[in-house]
């Protein structure tokens, strides 16, 4: 099959094709391989009338090769090749947040380390520059939804029915009854804990995860797909760190040896994170 590239012709057999998407720019594609990623300019609708019955549309912004996939999870989107897997919802959410200019952050921690605290304070800071919408996931109770409420963003309670966290499909059904048509930034404050929320890709743009001084400086050590996924790791509740065996540098070596690249920042209790920070 051939393409067209910036200044470049691509022969690229069927049987080498993994799935193709649309892209960001007008009227390209991006062919996924098992090897490489091409960016080719020519619409997905066009390109998908010379591709033959292997090819299965499973969106409007992507076709996958059937004859590559090795599991297809209808229920969670998850698509299993031999070396990779795509997760085709959490895909989606983000594309379709990005056309909009809706920002999702998935925010994560054990229950207590000050999520919907961190969050109030931040929404303060943020409030007269961005449009935010929060969506509270619990197991039961609407007590968090009613204080974000209170300073003046949009939110909405999630019940997850005894899950321990929110997937992709749960994440984009908030996001309808959240309604982003009037929102710049949504905030999932997902379910209290360390495990299963990490294992879940939301769509979110970034993640969060907070670490509370009481928890103890080891929790990157025994938790460690829950640091290795987050972007920002807030160390939360400095101000009563010398009552607790809390060595705030060894911490940061932790995080360091699951995510080199994630940034640390430390608070206080009731002080959320600098303007600047939270815009980074």
């Amino acid at each position: 099959m051939t393409f067209m590239t910036e200044g470049e012709i691509y022969q690229i057999p069927y049987r080498d094709i993994l799935y193709i998407e649309k892209s960001i720019k007008e009227n390209g594609c991006i062919i996924v391989t098992k090897k490489e990623r091409i960016e080719v300019k020519e619409a997905l609708a066009k390109l998908e009338e010379r591709l033959d019955s292997r090819f299965y549309k499973t969106h409007r912004r992507c076709i996958v090769n059937l004859h590559n996939v090795k599991r297809f999870d209808f229920n969670s989107g998850i698509i299993k090749f031999e070396e990779q897997e795509i997760d085709m919802l959490a895909r989606n959410n983000r594309k379709d947040l990005k056309d909009k200019g809706v920002f999702l952050l998935n925010l994560m921690s054990s229950p207590g380390a000050g999520k919907t605290t961190t969050l109030t304070r931040t929404i303060e800071q943020l409030k007269d520059d961005l449009r935010i919408g929060v969506m509270e996931a619990d197991i039961d109770s609407d007590v968090d939804a009613i204080t974000i409420a209170e300073t003046g963003a949009k939110a909405i309670q999630l019940h997850t029915g005894g899950m321990c966290h929110l997937d992709a499909d749960m994440t984009r059904q908030g996001i309808d009854e959240l309604d982003d048509s009037d929102i710049d930034l949504v905030v999932l404050e997902n379910v209290g804990n360390l495990v299963c929320p990490a294992e879940f890709d939301t769509g979110a743009v970034k993640n969060v995860m907070i670490l509370s001084v009481p928890e103890g400086d080891d929790k990157p050590l025994k938790y460690p797909l829950m640091f290795s996924v987050c972007d920002v790791v807030l160390i939360n509740k400095i101000d009563v760190m010398e009552y607790f065996d809390f060595d705030i540098e060894q911490c940061r070596e932790y995080i360091r040896r699951r995510n080199p690249d994630a940034k640390v920042i430390p608070c206080l209790l009731y002080t959320s994170p600098s303007p600047r920070d939270v815009e980074e």
